[in-house]
């Protein structure tokens, strides 16, 4: 977020619990987090909250992306059911999106970023994590997990949330936007 916001950590805010994610949207989970911590601190938040979305699968893992094979939250588990629940399929669409929730002055925002790709039939690259190595983002021949950050960056559905709530941020404080 650059120099222009001081942030802190859910630890520097003495916060050491797991916040449930309990909705059926990725929209309420966010908000659920966020309203948690702000309950706790008093003082404005943000959180999010991303699933992936394969068209396939009805929109699944989604909102349970972290949790698709079980509660441990095991990701080579999760990729290894979503790649058997992907065996024969032809149609490989998908995408990764984010839900940012802030609560700014006891009022809440919600920001969206949405990255478009493919799953492929098996893994590919060591960087990442998650369903970073079974994910191609439009415009890429390469997994997430075989991007640097920088290039993976390029697509993030994360920063794309990211980038919205920054520039919100910045209009609101009038702050100019900088290049670079």
């Amino acid at each position: 977020m650059g120099d222009d916001f001081h942030i802190i950590s859910l630890k520097e805010a003495g916060i050491d619990i797991d916040i449930p994610e309990p909705h059926d949207t990725l929209e309420a989970n966010a908000s659920e987090k966020s309203g948690t911590i702000h309950r706790l601190t008093n003082k404005n938040c943000f959180s999010e909250d991303t699933g992936l979305e394969v068209t396939a699968l009805n929109g699944a893992p989604g909102v349970k992306s972290a949790r698709y094979a079980g509660a441990d939250k095991n990701f080579d588990k999760n990729v290894e059911k979503l790649l058997l629940n992907m065996t024969g399929v032809r149609e490989r669409e998908a995408r990764f999106h984010t839900i940012i929730s802030l609560i700014l002055d006891n009022k809440e925002y919600l920001f969206e970023g949405i990255c478009n790709g493919r799953i492929i039939e098996a893994k590919k690259g060591r960087l990442g994590f998650g369903y970073d190595p079974v994910f191609v983002p439009d415009g890429s021949e390469r997994t997430f997990a075989e991007m640097e950050m920088e290039e993976k960056n390029k697509f993030s559905h994360r920063k794309k949330a990211m980038e919205k709530l920054i520039s919100f941020l910045q209009r609101r404080n009038g702050i100019s936007h900088r290049s670079g």
